[in-house]
């Protein structure tokens, strides 16, 4: 791992609040993800599943976490299970986790190799009554993919099928959506190199640029500061092409005149950051063009001071409606007879801004959170609303990432990015 150590006290933390939500005399288990492949002997790069990291930190494939905090014998309420390194995986795939760096990482004291699994899995039946299973119930979640925690629910199933079923997700949901001090740290940390992309950025563009070479630009200063890379797969949309939300090709030449929106942003430690800024290739906005930039920004910043406890899903983005259509009015985009003529499952906002305003973000972009429910404080926020106008062949989205306080506005952990006007055309024009 590129990231610097993480202190384990996160991780004993984390697990001590998820047992104690955990049902009497029950076993949880969390699977690392599989290393996929895509042909002949390649492979996807490894990326950890974010729930056995959030509770060992154990960054690294083939690995399993047992937490059974009423097991009779005290050893084993909190179990590693890894893949047994040697002299040959260490020549040619790296050091591994040993017994010792594993309880360093994840403060946990007992540690089995994994051929070790099904003779310690039955011992732990035989105590407990139920098992958490850990289901990806993210309301984006899409998964055709069987992983590999499918596969080992599938096989105790079989084999112990007298046990209880619980679920881990609705646990993990709240506590992961609430980050502690460290958590906030380390995407305060994201953000920062996400902001020394951007600089490098506004130095580099001028007409012609390609956006692939942008983003080059944004990969080399992301990674030679100890970044994996693009949290989310990156967005750089010059012209028209910000008009598709989710443009990824980055392979158009940028003119002179348009505007390049951005959505992309570094993670660090598997903590992402989430940032979307629109800049000129040229180094200056029309003066159309900076109306709309500054209706986008007055959105932005009023829906922030929204983001506080206590603050309902629902109602937040009915309010940003109101000012998104405020601002839409304004521009000339829409008029009076728009609005009183609108349909109310589809308002007349939603022509120029068709998606949501903000979304949970930690060690997911898209991260846990239970939306039903009231905001809390550290529960962490993208604010993000945009304007998207085809026939006058630009889009604009400017992107924020805020922890909620308890109280006050909330703290934006990417206040020192370049956002208005003025800052974006004096650091092009230097």
């Amino acid at each position: 791992m590129k990231y610097n150590p993480i202190d384990s006290s996160l991780f004993v933390k984390n697990r001590k609040n998820f047992m104690v939500q955990m049902k009497p005399n029950s076993l949880a288990v969390f699977n690392s993800n599989d290393i996929y492949p895509i042909s002949a002997d390649s492979t996807i790069p490894f990326e950890q599943h974010r729930d056995i990291f959030y509770l060992s930190g154990v960054d690294q494939e083939e690995s399993i976490l047992m937490l059974f905090p009423d097991c009779p014998k005290e050893q084993y309420r909190e179990i590693l299970f890894l893949k047994e390194t040697n002299e040959h995986i260490a020549i040619w795939e790296g050091e591994k986790l040993t017994k010792e760096t594993a309880f360093k990482t994840a403060g946990i004291t007992t540690v089995f190799w994994l051929q070790d699994l099904e003779k310690i899995f039955g011992e732990l039946m035989t105590y407990a009554d139920t098992v958490y299973v850990n289901t990806n119930e993210h309301y984006r979640a899409s998964v055709e993919t069987e992983t590999r925690e499918d596969r080992f629910t599938k096989w105790w199933k079989a084999k112990y099928p007298a046990h209880s079923v619980a679920k881990s997700n609705p646990i993990l949901q709240r506590l992961r959506s609430v980050k502690d001090q460290i958590e906030i740290d380390l995407m305060q940390h994201a953000c920062n190199i996400t902001d020394k992309g951007f600089r490098r950025v506004l130095d580099f563009v001028k007409p012609g640029v390609w956006e692939y070479e942008i983003e080059a630009e944004l990969i080399h200063e992301f990674i030679r500061n100890r970044s994996k890379g693009f949290a989310y797969t990156p967005i750089i949309a010059s012209g028209n092409n910000a008009n598709v939300l989710h443009y990824i090709e980055n392979n158009q030449q940028c003119k002179d005149g348009d505007l390049i929106l951005m959505d992309v942003a570094a993670e660090y430690a598997n903590y992402a950051s989430d940032l979307s800024r629109t800049i000129p290739v040229n180094g200056r906005y029309t003066d159309r063009q900076k109306a709309v930039y500054n209706a986008v920004l007055r959105v932005k910043d009023e829906a922030t001071k929204l983001l506080t406890p206590g603050t309902l899903w629902t109602e937040y983005h009915i309010e940003v409606g109101k000012m998104m259509t405020s601002a839409l009015l304004g521009l000339g985009l829409l008029d009076k007879v728009d609005v009183a003529n609108e349909n109310p499952d589809w308002p007349a906002y939603k022509k120029y801004f068709m998606h949501g305003t903000s979304h949970h973000i930690g060690l997911d972009t898209h991260d846990y959170g239970l939306l039903h429910e009231p905001m809390q404080a550290n529960n962490v926020f993208t604010v993000e609303p945009g304007i998207y106008i085809p026939d006058e062949g630009f889009g604009i989205r400017i992107e924020d990432d805020v922890v909620i306080q308890q109280n006050g506005d909330p703290l934006n952990l990417m206040g020192h990015i370049p956002i208005t006007v003025e800052e974006i055309e004096d650091l092009m024009n230097k």
